[in-house]
């Protein structure tokens, strides 16, 4: 890279981290306050309910069930538990409702299967078992007729099984969580094994970071391993989704257990300046632009490992205040959660105008383990 291209980049970069300072006032110096976390999360809740039927970077409306809802109504169900009234509860029942307690058209594909940890979690308030019943006979299904196809991108249905890391946060934890609710180690076991298949496939052993999938294995990124920050923050939070359901000190705990610290220790490493996490995780030079999804996921992560006691705060704190501080600095006054990635692969383009509902409901999942963090 010449000279001129690489002072252009580093220009941006001052030039970005300048009006984070300025929008937040000088937020980095600032605590951060368990009622302010709340007030945040509301605000941005409230916006994403009141715009929920509009479409944001697509050409029309997700369908309900559909994975970028799915992976909001996953932090709408944590800032549901926060609240102070049932409201929020009540909005996702009427979307269960709506979709009659189904998960979207695709029977193996994992992104269709997301919706069903709100079903789950639904069924927790309420007790009404009907709420799980279409995901258990779905899943019963899969498991009695498990997909054969292998994990190669090239192979034809090839999605059939999780061969890229998002669906890492997609489908395991409603595995997980079934297996809770029922006790049937069938659940726990299909969920495994198809865990460490995909992480054999994807995972960088010396990065500890995962490929989006096999495409990525052998690409470069002016000179660099192409790590995608929303996917390694799908598989971030999924492996916390998982652990949320598993009892300490088994297994199948420790082995997922394992791989959150090796990824934790790698992101402290990354993070950039500003706060948040480059789109591309090794290449933040080429990519200055905030992204708030991926940053939100790994917050929501970093934050949940500190509260478990698992994370040593002294270390790991700082960078969730500062990821934390650049998040709400990136909310408008209207609520809407600016720099979300539009729907995507791979390390792209994000803006400060432009949101998405996924991106809502990962700053809602770090809020919740944020507000922990500080309320004790």
């Amino acid at each position: 890279m010449n000279r001129l291209k690489q002072l252009k980049m580093e220009w941006t970069r001052l030039i970005v981290l300048a009006l984070c300072l300025s929008t937040t006032g000088g937020a980095f110096a600032q605590e951060i306050k368990p009622d302010e976390v709340k007030q945040v999360m509301q605000k941005v809740a409230d916006w994403q309910i009141e715009h929920f039927r509009e479409p944001y970077t697509a050409d029309k409306p997700h369908h309900i069930a559909d994975w970028t809802n799915g992976a909001l109504y996953v932090g709408m169900v944590k800032w549901a538990q926060m609240a102070d009234t049932d409201k929020y509860y009540e909005w996702l029942k009427s979307v269960g409702e709506e979709q009659e307690w189904k998960l979207h058209y695709r029977k193996y594909f994992a992104d269709d299967h997301t919706i069903g940890q709100m079903y789950v979690d639904l069924y927790r308030k309420y007790g009404d078992e009907s709420m799980m019943e279409p995901t258990i006979k779905q899943f019963d299904y899969i498991r009695f007729h498990p997909a054969k196809t292998q994990l190669n991108w090239r192979t034809p249905f090839h999605q059939d099984r999780w061969n890229w890391c998002d669906a890492l946060f997609m489908a395991p934890p409603v595995w997980a969580k079934l297996y809770k609710e029922t006790g049937e180690e069938a659940y726990l076991d299909f969920m495994m094994s198809e865990f460490k298949a995909t992480t054999d496939f994807l995972f960088d052993k010396k990065e500890s970071l995962y490929y989006r999938d096999e495409r990525f294995k052998t690409k470069l990124d002016n000179g660099t391993k192409v790590f995608w920050a929303r996917g390694n923050g799908w598989v971030f939070a999924g492996l916390v989704n998982i652990m949320n359901e598993l009892e300490e000190g088994t297994k199948e705990y420790k082995y997922f257990l394992n791989l959150y610290k090796k990824m934790a220790k790698t992101l402290l490493k990354i993070q950039t300046e500003e706060g948040h996490w480059a789109m591309s995780l090794l290449g933040a030079e080429f990519y200055p632009t905030p992204e708030t999804s991926g940053t939100s996921f790994f917050t929501y992560g970093l934050a949940w490992g500190i509260n478990q006691g698992i994370l040593d705060r002294e270390d790991y704190e700082p960078a969730v205040k500062r990821a934390w501080q650049a998040l709400t600095s990136y909310v408008t006054d209207e609520g809407m959660l600016g720099y979300v990635q539009p729907i995507g692969a791979a390390p792209g383009q994000a803006w400060a105008d432009k949101t998405e509902v996924y991106g809502t409901g990962a700053f809602l999942s770090a809020g919740s383990e944020v507000y922990k963090l500080y309320q004790n």
